[in-house]
């Protein structure tokens, strides 16, 4: 009798075991390698940067590379990168760099870049022009401006928030698009800078590069991109919320928003009141 229990009691408790790891499996936040979201691993032609995930041991002198082929980890010295200010963003254990190596040293990288510190929605402040600016001396621009009633600048000189996000697997959005009346548009004193349509980014040899081109809507509605063409910058700093690109001598600097919805927000406010205003006195 005393045997019998002690064979069912083992076999209670091997059920018990069973059903716990179904439970503890099915709740479990770690996924299996072969499930997890895969890395950003599309470059482009001519690309020597090696991309990987920053391994336990990164540092100020070292990188601890995790390789995208998951085999085992390789250290670059970073040393002469760090003392020449070449690292772009904060590294942290698991997030996603790329590195450009010194073409004499395979182990070490002379610019290092975090992916995850750059992904996000980067933007800039865009100010409208008087209309028919380009037939007017910066003077007569000032002039005009400044006999402006408080109430018109009040109503459309209003920054604008312009930018770009950037996405996972090299995908890129345009931000700071307003939808605005026709009516109200055609009234305005103004007119704001053509925003770039977006499509997508990569990182080529250590630069940023942008992709963007014009969108064209067929017949049925179908909208495609064409003349894409690339926008080829340096990432003079990234750190944060904080990024600066240049290109050709300049530079231009642009603050991260965490929240889409929190672009243009009094901008889209002040266009909606005038939309609504438009559409009162059609009534």
């Amino acid at each position: 009798m005393k045997k019998k229990y002690i064979v069912y009691t083992i076999l209670g408790l091997f059920v018990l075991f069973c059903v716990l790891d179904v439970v503890f499996n099915s709740n479990s936040t770690f996924k299996p390698k072969e499930k997890q979201e895969k890395l950003l691993t599309t470059t482009m032609k001519g690309d020597k940067t090696v991309y990987g995930l920053a391994c336990e041991g990164c540092n100020d002198t070292v990188i601890v590379l995790l390789p995208l082929d998951n085999s085992d980890p390789v250290t670059y010295n970073i040393l002469d990168a760090t003392r020449a200010g070449n690292i772009r963003g904060k590294v942290s254990i698991g997030d996603r760099l790329a590195l450009v190596l010194d073409p004499n040293d395979k182990k070490k990288a002379t610019l290092v870049i975090d992916l995850e510190d750059l992904m996000g929605i980067w933007c800039y402040i865009v100010m409208p022009k008087l209309k028919d600016f380009t037939n007017m001396s910066n003077r007569e621009q000032a002039r005009k401006l400044a006999a402006m009633p408080d109430s018109l600048k009040q109503t459309y000189y209003i920054p604008r928030e312009y930018g770009f996000w950037v996405k996972q697997n090299w995908m890129a959005q345009s931000v700071g698009y307003i939808r605005e009346d026709p009516s109200v548009a055609d009234e305005s004193p103004v007119v704001y800078p053509a925003l770039g349509y977006f499509t997508a980014w990569h990182i080529w040899n250590g630069k940023f590069i942008i992709v963007s081109g014009t969108p064209k809507e067929d017949s049925k509605g179908n909208m495609t991109v064409v003349n894409l063409h690339n926008d080829t910058c340096d990432i003079a700093y990234l750190d944060g919320d904080s990024l600066v690109l240049s290109s050709d001598g300049a530079s231009r600097s642009y603050y991260k928003k965490k929240n889409i919805g929190e672009v243009n927000k009094k901008a889209k406010k002040i266009a909606d009141q005038l939309s609504k205003k438009a559409l009162e006195q059609t009534e």
